[in-house]
């Protein structure tokens, strides 16, 4: 049975398909009349292996819809999803006693129609995302700007840190403390008689012996 769609509407279709129509209907019927953010998610998370080919059908309708026809995605739903059975290209592998396996690798042309919803249907959900304060793909839109924002934030602020880390190292106030040291090894090169010749501090705390004192008045006339 044919459908009609009276709004305006964009689709796409993929030839060829390596998998069975079968398996691919089974998946088309969850995603049909959904919104295209729901079927996405839907898709996402399908265990089926049709699932990723459906997708990518899907992803293309949808920017089909927002490039041809300037519809935006929040406005769309899956209102047609078929799959039709492609050529069959017949294989076989040789088994025990001369027998001859036959194997059908089937393929499948599947096809999905994104349609913009009714003004009424628009008006619908918009009146029920202003109750709930705000939609469902607004928050995740919300959501993953935030999360690219966050990101962006740590990086700049990653780099400024190691920016300081370097100037710390290298500012002026680690080359005037390396200033001392430079020139001490310097005149240590130019003189090195001298610095042989220099007496070496006293290991400890322990002030050097001064000379004696002299004997007193009274030491001398005993």
């Amino acid at each position: 049975m044919a459908v009609t769609l009276t709004t305006p509407h964009a689709r796409a279709t993929a030839r060829y398909q390596p998998v069975s129509p079968y398996k691919v209907r089974q998946v088309l019927d969850l995603v049909r009349g959904l919104p295209v953010e729901d079927a996405e998610r839907l898709l996402q998370l399908s265990p089926k292996g049709a699932a990723a080919d459906v997708r990518k059908v899907l992803d293309s309708a949808i920017a089909n819809a927002e490039h041809n026809l300037s519809l935006p995605a929040e406005e769309l739903y899956v209102a047609v999803a078929y799959a039709d059975e492609g050529p069959t290209r017949k294989w076989g592998q040789p088994r025990a006693r001369g027998r001859y396996f036959r194997i059908r690798r089937r393929t499948s042309h599947i096809t999905i129609v994104v349609a913009r919803y009714e003004e009424d249907e628009l008006e619908e959900r918009r009146r029920r995302e202003e109750s709930r304060g705000r939609g469902a793909a607004t928050a995740q839109r919300r959501r993953a700007e935030r999360v690219r924002r966050s990101r962006q934030a740590a990086r700049r602020d990653e780099g400024h840190d190691h920016d300081h880390d370097h100037d710390r190292d290298h500012g002026p106030e680690g080359d005037a403390a390396a200033a001392p040291a430079d020139a001490a090894a310097g005149a240590a090169d130019e003189h090195p008689q001298e610095a042989a010749a220099a007496p070496e501090p006293p290991e400890g705390d322990a002030a050097a012996p001064g000379p004696s004192p002299e004997p007193s008045e009274r030491e001398e006339s005993e």
